[in-house]
């Protein structure tokens, strides 16, 4: 279904994804209009498609799938696009001085005379000449969007495109189609390949070859697999690209040289497994961070601790069995502990106890799990508050469009803990796991919980399974 009309007021926005809630005014009705709307602003001319719902506590409204902005087809809706605070310099009164002296040939006038802006009062030339650049780019930046489209990229995605890639990212994907591959997580390669192919690339040209190994290998991410074993991501390519064996070995050289993979030969009878290098690094400075934490000298190590685990048994009537005492005598032995087994084999009562003894001690507890109903499900099982990891390390903005950081591009707020302990640990994928074990003091305590029943990551966590070896 399409709609055209205006923006009214704007309700609510996201400026990390350009999520947006507005009024939205057509010829007959004023409707509300939600979606992701990159570069729209109050008093925008649209052409929105999609379809209304029925929201259960603000009802009707239209859910925008696409977009396309649209020149103010009157002088009034000139008039207010102008002065919507999108073009630099101009404001309410300078827009009506500009839209009646122009009329009608308003946009022509900055397009291709915007000298002549400086015929109105308040309007110098080189002030002209500024305003005219603002609106063209204001014009151009929100093509990007209806550009993307023909790659199959949503408007959410927009704005990353055009933050990472300026006002020329149009000229740049039209060279190479297959940048895309590297910026936006979740696009139809297939559908980027076959414009790139239309355009005259040959298809065994080494950047499609590249493009096509390094997309593999995003692909294998969204299953959760930091890496792919060698002889299987060479079939797929060969498969997805229609090329022979050598070239995918000669892609795979170029880009290891480039730094761009890594190619690992394990001594475990596994073969040779390919990362993107951001996730082989990732996964090397979690092993590392682990081991550091393990090795730290200061261990909160708390003495008599088989005295005062009966203690706790006779004040809390229970009876801890000898595996819990053991998993409570390695948490008081280590740094960095595991405690997995499946429902109703005594987790939370082993993590209950924990807190008891060391917060009887003086110290500091933390609690943290990967999601909000996992953080609530644990203060309620332990009597302690629990907060989600994101809020824990004050993670505000990381990437909620799907575009992977590297784990050097944030560093984290400090965790002023003497134990933490993570919850339901499978649902963590390596980028938040490296982000916490930055966030943490030497000397602190690590326990991690979970086991192989929870649900998954949505990112990669193959890093998570390793700890298995510790």
């Amino acid at each position: 279904m399409e709609l055209v009309g205006e923006v009214g007021d704007i309700i609510y926005y996201n400026e990390t994804n350009s999520y947006m809630i507005a009024e939205f005014d057509t010829e007959e009705e004023q409707t509300t209009i939600v979606g992701y709307l990159p570069f729209v602003s109050s008093a925008d001319n649209l052409k929105v498609i999609g379809n209304f719902v029925e929201h259960k506590k603000y009802g009707r409204q239209f859910k925008v799938e696409t977009f396309e902005k649209l020149m103010p087809q009157t002088v009034s809706a000139l008039e207010k696009y102008l002065a919507n605070g999108n073009i630099k310099g101009v404001g309410e009164a300078l827009a009506k001085r500009i839209v009646s002296r122009f009329g009608e040939d308003t946009i022509q006038i900055i397009k291709t005379e915007p000298q002549r802006l400086a015929e109105v009062k308040g309007i110098s030339k080189s002030k002209a000449i500024d305003i005219a650049e603002s609106f063209l780019e204001n014009w151009e930046v929100w093509q990007i969007v209806g550009f993307l489209e023909r790659f199959g990229i949503g408007a959410e995605f927009a704005k990353k495109v055009y933050e990472l890639l300026g006002i020329n990212a149009i000229e740049q994907i039209e060279q190479d189609p297959y940048i895309l591959i590297d910026i936006a997580r979740g696009v139809d390669f297939k559908q980027i390949d076959k414009m790139a192919l239309d355009l005259g690339i040959r298809y065994d040209n080494d950047k499609r070859i590249r493009s096509g190994i390094k997309y593999a290998l995003i692909r294998a991410t969204y299953n959760g697999h930091a890496c792919v074993i060698k002889e299987n991501l060479i079939q797929f390519v060969i498969s997805l690209l229609d090329v022979m064996t050598e070239n995918v070995e000669d892609g795979l050289i170029e880009l290891r040289a480039n730094d761009e993979i890594v190619i690992e030969e394990r001594n475990d009878g596994t073969g040779t497994w390919i990362y993107l290098s951001n996730f082989y690094y990732t996964e090397q400075e979690i092993a590392l961070r682990i081991k550091r934490l393990q090795q730290a000298s200061n261990v909160k190590e708390i003495k008599n601790i088989q005295t005062i685990l009966k203690k706790i048994e006779a004040h809390s009537n229970i009876e801890l069995s000898e595996k819990q005492k053991e998993a409570i005598e390695l948490v008081n032995e280590n740094n960095v502990t595991i405690i997995t087994g499946g429902p109703g084999t005594g987790k939370t009562t082993i993590i209950k106890s924990i807190i008891d003894i060391y917060e009887q001690k003086g110290n500091k507890v933390v609690l943290c799990a990967p999601t909000g109903r996992a953080a609530k499900k644990m203060t309620e099982t332990t009597g302690k508050e629990a907060s989600t990891l994101h809020r824990l390390l004050e993670i505000g903005k990381i990437d909620e469009n799907n575009f992977y950081q590297t784990s050097t591009e944030y560093e984290g707020a400090p965790i002023d803990a003497d134990l933490i302990i993570v919850d339901e640990l499978s649902m963590v994928d390596m980028f938040v796991m490296s982000y916490l074990l930055k966030c943490i003091y030497r000397g602190t305590k690590l326990i991690l919980v979970g086991d192989c029943d929870q649900l998954s990551s949505v990112g990669p966590r193959k890093c998570i399974k390793r700890f298995d070896f510790i």
